[in-house]
């Protein structure tokens, strides 16, 4: 017996293909289910003018829904809509009238007849639910029989079936219209404080490998733009969990002496998580690093949470971006999801060949998540920073920690663990002044410097100065009687 090969249709809607596992499985009895106004009926429609053609029409029924005439002046707002292929490529039926005349054999009836005289090869049912609560104190064929009878009939037509209805989660058990379909996709969308937040998942798609779990969507004026979950590439055979960098390579922070202090640079493909307090030059360092790239031929791309392009460029990063050696992200919208901020990351470092990223910062990061997203905030970073070092691009983060002074941290909301280097900002007192001071905390599978060492910042330069292991009461923060060095040019350590 020869082994079947089912064909796949790519849908084109942005992120669904990957979720479905390749496309729709042409011929597939399929449902598209969710909460009311979640986009289900958008979705249909999107599907449906990606997929026709002169040659692959569509019968799109409407039941006890919105009109259809109202249905289509709104969905034509959207930029798939194209008002050429109505009455050609596709057919809008309204089965209104012979639901409430009849029965589930009449509407049976009607569907056959359309179908038969139109010959389609996508059919979609808008709400199919509709029809079932019409029909629940009528006589006639049950509710099971009707959907084998349906599904009997569109397998021999060949046609790709999608029934279209606001179901709510625990109806997928006992109606027997989920137990027959080969797919099912459900839509959901939920306030979270003053934060609308949409999810799709797929509960079933029979023959082939689908992508798991609930995936944030948005409804712009292009439709439904999907946003999978992020996930690392498991390693292949014969590789092990964790990959030292590669052939040791290192790349330059743009630092001299911070170099030093990493052991000749940051390993590539490395996350450096960079923490201190306000003011402490964590934005300076990360755009060193950025235009130490482009100086040898990397190009980068940062994603700004706190400050806007305008007030974040400096005048080194400002003419990077203008060059094109520098991609921003501007993310200062609210309500964002990790996933639609990774899409966003990986577009541009595709497009740009970007070998650098930085993310300024997390915790601005964290306060533009909408509510929902800020509950499993440490996962979903997690998965980021996995998903882009596996591309091989070498990742600064930088993070606000506030300074007690007493109490020495190297992380805001533990999320030291995600980073494979952590360099700490610090301020001490010295002489009635506060001073910067920097360390390298830690560096995977690599000897570093273990000095503290005074630092100064004069016109978006680095003046990184001597260790200070032979004064005592630094860490701790209690004033000392170290003297207040000399200075050459301002800002430079003699």
């Amino acid at each position: 017996m020869n082994k079947v090969i089912i064909r796949r249709l790519a849908t084109d809607v942005p992120g669904l293909d990957s979720l479905l596992g390749g496309g729709l499985s042409e011929s597939s009895f399929n449902i598209i289910a969710g909460t009311p106004g979640s986009g289900k009926t958008t979705l249909a429609h999107q599907i449906m003018f990606s997929l026709v053609k002169p040659d692959y029409r569509a019968l799109f029924f409407t039941v006890l829904g919105e009109p259809t005439l109202k249905m289509l002046r709104y969905q034509q707002q959207f930029s798939f809509f194209d008002i050429s292929k109505v009455n050609r490529s596709i057919r809008f039926v309204n089965l209104a009238d012979d639901l409430l005349q009849g029965d589930y054999e009449r509407v049976l009836a009607r569907i056959t007849k359309e179908v038969e005289d139109f010959a389609p090869r996508l059919i979609f049912v808008d709400s199919f639910r509709s029809i079932v609560q019409a029909s629940a104190a009528q006589d006639g064929p049950s509710l099971h029989l009707f959907v084998q009878q349906l599904g009997q009939r569109m397998t021999s037509w060949q046609a790709t079936t999608f029934m279209i209805g606001a179901y709510s989660m625990s109806e997928t058990d006992s109606n027997p219209i989920f137990t027959v379909a080969d797919g099912i996709i459900w839509m959901s969308q939920n306030l979270h404080r003053s934060s609308m937040v949409r999810k799709m998942q797929v509960i079933k798609m029979r023959g082939q490998s689908h992508t798991v779990g609930l995936h944030t969507f948005r409804i712009n004026a292009d439709g439904v733009k999907i946003f999978p979950r992020a996930i690392r590439p498991p390693e292949t055979a014969g590789q092990a969990t964790y990959r030292p960098f590669p052939d040791g390579k290192r790349i330059s922070t743009g630092v001299p002496e911070l170099d030093d202090m990493l052991d000749d640079g940051l390993p590539v493909g490395y996350s450096l998580l960079l923490v201190g307090p306000s003011g402490s030059g964590k934005t300076v360092l990360a755009t060193k690093f950025l235009a130490e790239g482009a100086r040898q031929g990397e190009t980068g791309v940062i994603a700004a949470f706190e400050k806007s392009p305008s007030q974040l460029l400096s005048h080194r990063l400002d003419a990077l971006v203008k060059t094109g050696q520098v991609g921003i992200i501007d993310t200062r919208a609210l309500d964002l999801s990790i996933d639609e901020t990774l899409h966003d990351l990986i577009a541009m470092i595709k497009n740009m060949q970007a070998k650098r990223v930085v993310i300024d910062s997390l915790s601005g990061f964290e306060l533009a998540l909408a509510p929902e997203f800020r509950e499993d905030f440490r996962e979903s970073l997690y998965r980021m920073i996995s998903v882009l070092t596996a591309m091989g691009v070498t990742v600064l983060m930088t993070a606000e920690l506030e300074d007690r002074y007493s109490d020495l941290r190297f992380s805001s909301y533990g999320n030291a663990f995600l980073a494979d280097a952590i360099i700490l900002q610090r301020y001490v007192e010295i002489a009635g002044q506060f001073r910067r001071v920097i360390s390298v905390v830690k560096v995977r599978a690599s000897a570093h410097s273990k000095d503290i060492r005074l630092f100064d910042i004069v016109d978006d330069e680095i003046r990184i100065g001597e260790p200070l292991f032979q004064y005592e009461g630094i860490l701790s923060g209690r004033p000392t009687s170290l003297p207040r060095p000399d200075r050459g040019t301002r800002g430079e350590w003699q």
